[in-house]
């Protein structure tokens, strides 16, 4: 559908514009559509049952009632300099020496780039609700989009679309 199509660039452009912490970006976007979801559905069905983690089989579901799959993630995200310990970390220097763990996601990652996806994502969402396009942020979808190699980004989730009479990403 054309329409799913329009409303994903326009996501992807809610996306990049979102605020970001000192007006630095390292949000990334990407569109999956066509055979590309049921790939990726095959691969979270795949993914849950590698790992024994539960749901993505039911995500994995909805995401071949989709039309498309918004990616939004982050990567290389340098930390925002202000020492202010919410990542965990008291100083950025002591979070940047701190051993990457490299599974589902990469990380340690900066408190402040983490709520700068947090804000793309939600714009994205928010835009796709103006047009009445039925979404869902999966944390599932980013994890096994990594593991399949769509993307190598440190933190990446996946907005799933549908146009139908109700939307199939609740009462699930």
């Amino acid at each position: 559908m054309e329409a799913i199509e329009i409303v994903a660039q326009m996501m992807e452009i809610s996306a990049i514009t979102a605020p970001k912490t000192k007006g630095e970006n390292f949000v990334l976007v990407k569109t999956l559509k066509g055979e590309q979801l049921k790939q990726l559905a095959n691969a979270m069905v795949e993914f849950g049952e590698r790992k024994h983690k539960h749901n993505f089989d039911r995500d994995a579901r909805n995401i071949l009632k989709s039309e498309a799959v918004v990616l939004i993630g982050i990567k290389g995200a340098q930390t925002a300099g202000l020492n202010c310990g919410a990542c965990g970390y008291p100083t950025c220097g002591d979070l940047e020496a701190a051993q990457s763990v490299d599974d589902e996601f990469r990380g340690p990652t900066c408190a402040y780039r983490l709520l700068d996806m947090g804000i793309a994502l939600g714009s994205a969402a928010k835009t796709a609700s103006l047009f009445n396009v039925d979404n869902r942020i999966m944390y599932r979808v980013g994890a096994v989009a990594r593991d399949m190699g769509l993307v190598d980004w440190d933190f990446v989730m996946g907005i799933p679309l549908s146009v139908s009479g109700k939307n199939i990403y609740f009462d699930r």
